[in-house]
């Protein structure tokens, strides 16, 4: 594949990739940063390297269809870790999404990797592959599975998504009552009320995880926002636009943008790390369309994880919960969106929670959307400290607030016999309020 077909196929995006690599000047702050090039030690699979690898196709000195450049550009796990600490702003993110849809366009993904993006982006197809999902959860096939399935060969897949399946069970804490005063009650009449919100559900959320979802409207209404569902929303894009497929990702976000300017909501919450991610790109994502580029910029100014609508208000403290709960930052809040305190003040808003911070929990759990299946070896390795850390807790669960990352950890927890759930900080709060009895008072239904 010659340079000039290169420009050809991808027009303007790859001169907008021209451009971003250029404040690039090779220091090297970013290699400590990177997950893949600590534990492989290769300068190719580090942000450094890659940029390289970057420049290498963009000037023609390297050919996009190259098993370097598709090896280690695949092998980045795309936390983003390496942005807060560049001291020249590199848009590494963007970069990265740009490089692999220049190395898909040169060689299409492996067949696992489509079919997950198009079953995902497709709703007619979402609604049974998730159907299947639960039910593998609920009858507890998904449990038994990842237990008694060998981890070699082709089992080994199999075993790791049956034990994300399993993980995916609600978790509370072992004391449930309800703690209602007269004080508590009351409070659930004096709320101030706040701006018009509209969630985002998303398709791995929705899809598995319905329950936080539910729990972040009535958190949010109990906080005092107006929230509106809005009709006609899909998937944010975020797997399609890391897994190199950029249009299907565009296509996505037209479709939200047109669904959430309908709503008219002030503002957008989500409550999964990496679609927040992707929706507050909506601006970079299309900023070749004409018809889309204001509009996207628009809608990505509006979009807030919902631990920061929280924070920004409070939130209002519920009733005792005693746990002991290990807190891990995911990639796409802490490096991508830049919010760290924000899910700990939520915490802090549930009395008698116990809250640590995991030891290393800047560093990626491995999970990258769907790299801990595609990647079983490397996303494994790296998994497998993250689990380390998390029961160097000795909680009772770990909370954190992206759906892959639950998945990633959790399953990783099952694998090695360890009883610590797993929780959304949002889910605590909400078993927090309902013990408060704010909902059954008059608060959010």
């Amino acid at each position: 594949m010659t340079v000039a077909h290169i420009h050809e196929v991808l027009g303007r995006a790859l001169e907008a990739q021209k451009e971003r690599l250029l404040p690039c000047v090779h220091c090297g702050f970013c290699l400590p940063a990177c997950p893949t090039y600590n534990r492989l030690g290769d300068e190719a699979d580090s942000p450094r390297g890659r940029l390289h690898l970057m420049q290498a196709v963009v000037e023609g000195r390297l050919e996009p269809a190259s098993e370097a450049f598709r090896t280690h550009i695949d092998r980045c796990l795309g936390c983003r870790a390496c942005e807060p600490v560049c001291p020249s702003g590199v848009e590494y993110g963007t970069l990265l999404e740009l490089a692999r849809e220049t190395a898909t366009k040169a060689v299409p993904q492996g067949l696992l990797t489509r079919l997950l993006l198009t079953v995902l982006g497709t709703r007619l197809l979402r609604g049974p592959f998730f159907l299947i999902g639960r039910l593998l959860r609920i009858t507890r096939l998904a449990a038994l599975g990842a237990a008694t399935l060998p981890s070699v060969g082709p089992f080994r897949a199999a075993r790791l998504i049956l034990a994300m399946l399993a993980s995916t069970m609600p978790w509370r804490p072992t004391s449930s009552e309800e703690v209602v005063s007269e004080e508590m009650a009351s409070q659930a009449h004096e709320v101030i009320r706040r701006s018009r919100v509209a969630v985002l559900l998303g398709c791995v959320q929705e899809g598995l995880f319905a329950r936080i979802n539910r729990a972040t409207v009535r958190v949010l209404e109990a906080n005092g926002y107006d929230v509106v569902v809005v009709e006609g929303q899909d998937c944010c894009g975020a797997l399609h636009a890391h897994g190199g497929d950029l249009e299907g990702a565009r296509m996505l976000a037209r479709s939200n943008i047109k669904a959430f300017e309908v709503s008219e909501a002030d503002l957008i919450a989500v409550n999964a790390a990496g679609c927040g991610a992707t929706m507050k790109d909506y601006g970079t994502l299309l900023e070749g369309d004409p018809d889309f580029a204001q509009r996207a910029e628009k809608i990505a100014s509006s979009v807030r994880d919902v631990s920061e609508m929280l924070a920004s208000v409070g939130p209002r403290m519920g009733a005792s919960t005693p746990c002991r709960i290990a807190y891990d930052h995911p990639c796409h809040l802490l490096h991508a969106q830049g919010v760290e305190q924000a899910p700990l003040r939520v915490l802090q808003a549930v009395p008698d929670a116990e809250v640590q911070v995991v030891a290393g929990a800047e560093e990626c759990c491995g999970g990258a959307g769907i790299y801990s299946i595609t990647h079983p070896e490397l996303g494994g390795l790296i998994g497998g400290d993250k689990v380390s850390a998390v029961r160097a807790c000795s909680a009772d669960a770990v909370a954190t607030p992206n759906p892959g990352c639950m998945m990633q950890i959790g399953a990783g927890l099952r694998l090695e016999g360890s009883e610590e759930g797993v929780v959304h900080p949002v889910e605590l709060l909400d078993e927090s309020y309902q013990r408060a009895g704010f909902y059954r008072a008059g608060g959010a239904e």
